[in-house]
């Protein structure tokens, strides 16, 4: 089973959180839905900076006490080289599961034709 660990930021990038989870996709909607649960209006975590895939649970939660140790510079330094321009990772994150539900209801409208 995958696992992923993560870092959200706020819209002004004052914030970084490290977390950890098997269903990105879950998790950045929990985020968007319950943004003043852990923090004020100004901190909304709201925006997936960063995130790596990991095989299992073991290693993701080695990963993530790793990153959660990080410096905010190091945080950086690990987010810039892939995402330089700081950009919403997460809205990609339901392409995959988007593009397949559409292919199968066309499969059963051409289907149902016959």
């Amino acid at each position: 089973m995958k696992k992923y660990v993560y870092v959200v930021t706020d819209r002004n990038r004052s914030s970084l959180h490290v977390g950890m989870s098997a269903d990105l996709a879950k998790t950045m909607k929990f985020y968007r839905e319950m943004p003043n649960l852990f923090f004020d209006s100004g901190q909304q975590l709201t925006r997936l900076v960063y995130f790596e895939e990991l095989n299992s649970e073991e290693t993701a939660l080695q990963r993530f006490k790793l990153i959660s140790r990080f410096t905010r510079m190091q945080k950086e330094r690990l987010i810039r080289p892939v995402n330089p321009d700081w950009l919403d990772l997460s809205i990609g994150l339901n392409y995959e599961k988007v593009m397949f539900t559409r292919h199968a209801a066309q499969q059963q409208q051409v289907i149902s034709l016959f």
